[in-house]
């Protein structure tokens, strides 16, 4: 199985190439350390499976992620993130994304993942799936259940302190359209300005 992997930190990279070094039927041939490299090598080499850190640079992130399975919907991909939230896991999925894991994770877990997605499988840890289920029936997260993950992915960067110029820079979208966005946030969450809607996305446990 011919493998790309898709990070910007090379000791990660080694450490996924080292656990696996046992497994001698996955073939990491190619390594893509940005956006721009992923989507030019995923449509030159056509991979079978992609390991994916979804904070690439020059990427925006689920956006991408939804961007590539449209165009390859037959490549199996694991997102592996710095991200824990159960919203990430979810939203990545949603995406096409075939599972999903923390870097945080044993070694034995993170293989456990990919073998589990190299199998055709979906992979979402336990923990997240019963954290997703536990959520689904709290009154605290129902305005997080009218969100887009656009939305989502606006909210986040807006409570990491991003600018919308940023943003729009990040997700590859227009300064209007942030706006756009930020307005439907205020509304969706029921506050008048930045500061509340960010302690909003606190309350719901969906900033980093």
């Amino acid at each position: 199985m011919n493998v790309l992997l898709a990070d910007h930190h090379p000791l990660y990279r080694q450490g996924i190439q080292n656990a696996l070094k046992d497994h001698q039927h996955f073939n990491f041939k190619w390594i893509a350390e940005n956006g721009s490299d992923l989507l030019k090598t995923i449509d030159a080499e056509r991979p079978d499976l992609l390991i994916l850190e979804i904070d690439l640079p020059h990427s925006n992130g689920v956006g991408a992620l939804r961007d590539i399975k449209e165009l390859h919907p037959n490549l199996l991909t694991l997102v592996i993130s710095g991200h824990p939230e159960e919203i990430y896991a979810i939203s990545a999925v949603k995406a096409g994304a075939n599972g999903y894991i923390c870097k945080t994770r044993s070694e034995a877990e993170i293989v456990a993942a990919i073998l589990a997605v190299s199998n055709g499988d979906t992979y979402i840890s336990q923990d997240v799936r019963e954290m997703h289920e536990k959520r689904k029936g709290s009154s605290k997260n129902v305005p997080f259940r009218k969100l887009s993950t656009r939305e989502i992915e606006v909210l986040n960067l807006l409570s990491r302190g991003k600018r919308n110029k940023e943003i729009s820079q990040v997700l590859n979208i227009n300064e209007k359209t942030v706006s756009t966005y930020k307005t439907r946030l205020l509304k969706k969450l029921n506050v008048t300005n930045l500061a509340d809607l960010i302690n909003q996305a606190r309350l719901l446990q969906i900033t980093h």
